[in-house]
């Protein structure tokens, strides 16, 4: 890889550089290949949502719908430019998306404090627009919130996470923290991809540092309270 080729996959493209995409969203089969629940709104009204970048969705995925509490997850593409981007695109660098898991839960069983306590600890947030191997603004950290509550959350554990990475040696997080976008489901073979393919590739690796958060069921964000 030439070193335009470097840089060009760590630059966000602006939306005059992005590529155009299509009107049509993707077509996914809407049944979770472990759980058999639906992967596509609506969902029942008890449920939450949340969304995380954490590198190549296959693994992060596989680590979410195995937790309890999780209803269902799907891996997709969000927080860029394009409109219904396809993964060849994405990993062009010339759509500004990440490669994200939607996540349902039930806030009953599960806080979104546990979420980000297995975000945190899931991957390495220090990399900026990489994470580990794999190099490009599609792998990305990110914490995309749908509501204010999350948003105090998440930012509270980034705080509270650092001075940890920082004692272990580990630089800056450049986790994003937003409002969450549009999430545009990826292709059907990347859905639940580590199910339907065991041995296949995952990089995912954490820092190997404890994050120090609650369980978040029925708690509230210091900020908020």
């Amino acid at each position: 890889m030439s070193l335009f080729d470097i840089r060009r996959k760590r630059a966000l493209p602006t939306e005059e550089t992005a590529l155009s995409g299509r009107s049509a969203p993707m077509s996914v089969t809407n049944s979770h290949a472990v759980t058999g629940h639906p992967i596509c709104p609506p969902f029942p009204e008890h449920l939450a949502s949340a969304m995380f970048g954490m590198g190549c969705f296959w693994g992060v995925e596989k680590k979410f719908w195995q937790v309890e509490g999780v209803f269902t997850t799907a891996v997709g593409y969000a927080a860029g430019v394009t409109p219904n981007p396809d993964y060849k695109e994405v990993c062009s660098g010339q759509t500004g998306h990440n490669e994200v898991v939607l996540v349902i839960f039930d806030p009953e069983q599960i806080g979104y404090q546990s979420l980000l306590t297995l975000f945190w600890e899931g991957h390495n947030p220090t990399q900026g627009m990489r994470q580990g191997n794999d190099l490009g603004t599609q792998y990305r950290s990110g914490i995309y919130c749908f509501d204010e509550t999350q948003r105090a959350a998440a930012i509270d554990s980034k705080d509270r996470y650092q001075p940890g990475l920082s004692a272990a040696g580990f630089g800056e997080i450049t986790t994003e923290i937003c409002d969450a976008p549009i999430f545009y489901y990826a292709e059907d073979y990347h859905q639940q991809y580590l199910h339907k393919n065991p041995a296949g590739y995952c990089g995912l690796g954490g820092t190997g540092v404890a994050c120090p958060l609650g369980t978040g069921v029925n708690e509230v964000p210091p900020q908020l309270a």
